[in-house]
């Protein structure tokens, strides 16, 4: 008789998975905020451009499948389940999954590289919430931010200097580091900016003398003001700084979904062409070898700890 494996949590934002799925998932992550007609063409077009559904959930079980069996190589016994924010599978869907399995105990990750209490903290809080309807189990344990971890900033710099071979020097390239922005209200007393910064210095001491700026993308719509400066600015101030190209690395985002293949393959190329200057980007890390090493380290020592 096999032994019940232990949990693993990823979480990720969640993606509409159809056109049709577009308008139900954009109320979903808006959580009774208003939702114009506008709105929702306007994110069906982009929907419809990078193909017709985020990639994000099977990416993101891919990310699953390559843990686990790093999780497994020394005799462990753990299973990794998948549960997203905004759609289907959804985290209390995941954690009921788990309970039925007789999962009564699992550690978690969320799959992105900076914390926040307005972003990421809201996975916690939906663990939480979901949790408390589930009798209180499985027990879920975080694992701590690795967004300084040399295996996260090894795997960014390998993109990096993939993308830096195109151009007969690298000053030619102005850096962007772009990540996702948030209300500047919400921000207050979050070390958020402070944690990228210290990850993309780390990344460009690699390179030596290296041109890079930080951003933000993908901000909301509505008055309030949001951390910047915004990706698209930056992109303009290349031009006027007389680079030849920018290379923009998705930072804030280890796997693609609608915020990298419209924001920035389509809306922010174009914007970079406009200007005659030279477009590149780092690809997503999706399942780079180093993330999901880092990951899968995480995630065991974490679970060790516990017993």
């Amino acid at each position: 008789m096999t032994s019940t494996p232990k949990g693993v949590l990823l979480l990720a934002f969640g993606g509409a998975d159809s056109i049709e799925s577009v308008e139900p998932f954009v109320k979903n992550v808006l959580k009774g905020r208003p939702v114009t007609p506008e709105l929702i063409e306007k994110t069906k077009e982009r929907y419809k451009l990078i193909g017709g559904k985020s990639p994000l959930l099977g990416l993101t079980i891919e990310q699953g499948k390559a843990i686990e069996k790093l999780m497994n190589k020394d005799g462990g016994n753990y299973k990794v389940y998948v549960g997203m924010r905004y759609w289907h599978p959804f985290i209390k869907e995941t954690l009921s999954q788990m309970k039925a399995d007789g999962i009564k105990e699992a550690v978690a990750a969320i799959m992105a590289p900076f914390t926040s209490l307005v972003a990421t903290g809201g996975y916690e809080k939906d663990v939480e919430s979901a949790l408390a309807e589930l009798d209180g189990e499985p027990k879920v344990e975080f694992i701590p931010r690795w967004n300084m971890k040399p295996l996260f900033l090894d795997a960014v710099a390998e993109k990096l200097a993939e993308q830096l071979k195109y151009f007969d020097d690298p000053n030619d390239a102005l850096v962007i580091f772009s990540n996702h922005s948030l209300p500047l209200g919400a921000l207050e007393g979050d070390p958020y900016e402070m944690i990228i910064n210290q990850s993309a210095n780390e990344i460009a001491k690699k390179f030596g003398k290296l041109d890079y700026k930080v951003s933000y993308q993908s901000r909301g719509a509505g008055p309030r003001e949001w951390l910047g400066p915004q990706t698209e600015d930056i992109i303009q101030q290349a031009k006027k700084k007389g680079k030849k190209g920018v290379i923009i690395v998705p930072l804030g985002f280890v796997a693609d979904h609608v915020e990298t293949l419209y924001d920035i393959d389509i809306l922010f190329k174009g914007m970079a062409e406009q200007q005659g200057l030279e477009f590149r980007r780092t690809a997503s890390l999706n399942d780079s070898p180093k993330l999901m090493e880092l990951m899968a380290d995480l995630l065991v020592k974490l679970a060790e700890k516990r017993q």
